[in-house]
């Protein structure tokens, strides 16, 4: 389980414990959404990156190739052929996402698949038994991921129904834990925050989820439409009716900026697809901003795309090649910056997790929240 190492501040600096093996937190993991990274990017490539946590998600993989597929393959750590911890998401925000295609019952949801069509309904019940199929180590709670700006009278009865699937959940996963043929039956269940931008109904979803003592919880519904300040202030409200001694994960976030605010008020786990899908797009990330490779000025740039940077990218090629490749669409170019841009992130919160250990978190987030916001006219703008 978590184990709290060290604190600057509400900074926080710990271990998460799993059958797949041991997390150190702050952590950032990769979004590999259909069991994979998008951008051709392997196992061995994510294990050189550095690496600790997949993401995958479960109304993609249940649509294709189907759980009872993967998990009549071995489940996914097999399928994919990675043996680190990986982390499912519940399919909620796909579902919810689909507004069109869905109706909401106090049952689950009913929807057509973005793929062919067919109707389908998944409930909590429903969404765990998929996610047990998968295997994964982390299992996160079937949830309604209201629209930041709903009506109040919605948002609180969203809550509501959201708590109650939640303890659905917990009774389903703890009995297929149980069952003989279950792959991982050390399966975690993370519950999930919602409450849009109500910060009293957050404050009094995340007292009501807390008590429930789960091995993790999570921030959802936030880099929805909200502005970067209100997503800040819901974290500095929750993160403290939230137990300190379990991880805490703010889901789908986010830049590099948003990343080392939330840090600073007590977030442990981080996902996002920005790195990969900007990376396929020729933006990559460094420490002195934001760079797009398919600009002009790198035509002739025979400079890495960070000097001292020893990922892939940055070993062996030039600014100039990658953006010819980018240019001429081969493969190769979108596959470096995306390489480029996982090891940023996954290097970035190794500085993290030093500087909390010694005691000077406040210092490196401002030394590189000011080195990247040099050249990067994409900044956010930052609460200081």
């Amino acid at each position: 389980m978590y184990k709290l190492l060290k604190r600057d501040g509400s900074a926080k600096r710990g271990e998460f414990w799993t059958v797949h093996g041991v997390i150190q937190t702050p952590v950032f993991m990769n979004v590999g959404t259909a069991a994979a990274i998008k951008g051709a990017v392997s196992t061995e490539d994510l294990e050189g990156i550095g690496t600790q946590v997949q993401l995958s998600n479960t109304y993609h993989l249940h649509v294709r190739p189907g759980d009872q597929v993967v998990k009549r393959l071995g489940g996914l750590h097999r399928f994919m052929s990675w043996d680190r911890p990986i982390l499912t998401d519940s399919g909620g925000f796909q579902v919810f996402s689909l507004a069109g295609l869905r109706k909401i019952r106090e049952e689950g949801v009913y929807f057509h698949s973005h793929v062919d069509g067919k109707k389908i309904f998944m409930g909590p019940e429903e969404s765990m038994q998929i996610q047990s199929n998968l295997a994964s180590t982390i299992a996160m709670a079937f949830d309604e991921c209201a629209p930041s700006k709903a009506e109040r009278s919605y948002v609180q009865a969203s809550v509501e129904r959201t708590t109650r699937w939640l303890l659905r959940c917990k009774a389903e996963m703890e009995r297929l834990n149980g069952l003989e043929d279950t792959i991982n039956k050390e399966q975690y269940l993370f519950g999930i925050n919602q409450g849009a931008v109500y910060e009293d109904i957050r404050v009094e979803h995340a007292k009501e989820i807390a008590k429930l003592d789960l091995p993790g919880y999570a921030i959802g519904g936030l880099a929805v439409g909200e502005s970067h300040e209100e997503m800040y202030q819901i974290i500095e409200a929750v993160v403290p009716h939230l137990p300190a001694e379990k991880p805490t994960y703010l889901m789908g976030v986010g830049t590099p900026a948003n990343i080392l605010e939330a840090v600073e008020r007590g977030v442990d786990f981080f996902d996002c697809v920005y790195p990969s899908r900007n990376g396929r797009h020729g933006h990559v990330y460094t420490n002195y901003g934001k760079l797009n490779l398919f600009n002009a000025r790198y035509e002739l740039d025979d400079h890495p795309i960070e000097e001292g940077c020893p990922c892939p990218a940055c070993r062996r090629y030039t600014r100039a090649y990658i953006r010819h490749l980018l240019k001429a669409k081969e493969m190769l170019g979108m596959r470096l910056c995306v390489l480029h841009n996982l090891y940023f992130y996954n290097h970035m919160m190794e500085e993290i997790r030093e500087a909390i250990e010694l005691g000077r978190y406040q210092e490196y987030k401002r030394q590189k929240l000011s080195g990247m916001e040099q050249g990067n006219s994409d900044s956010v703008k930052l609460i200081r």
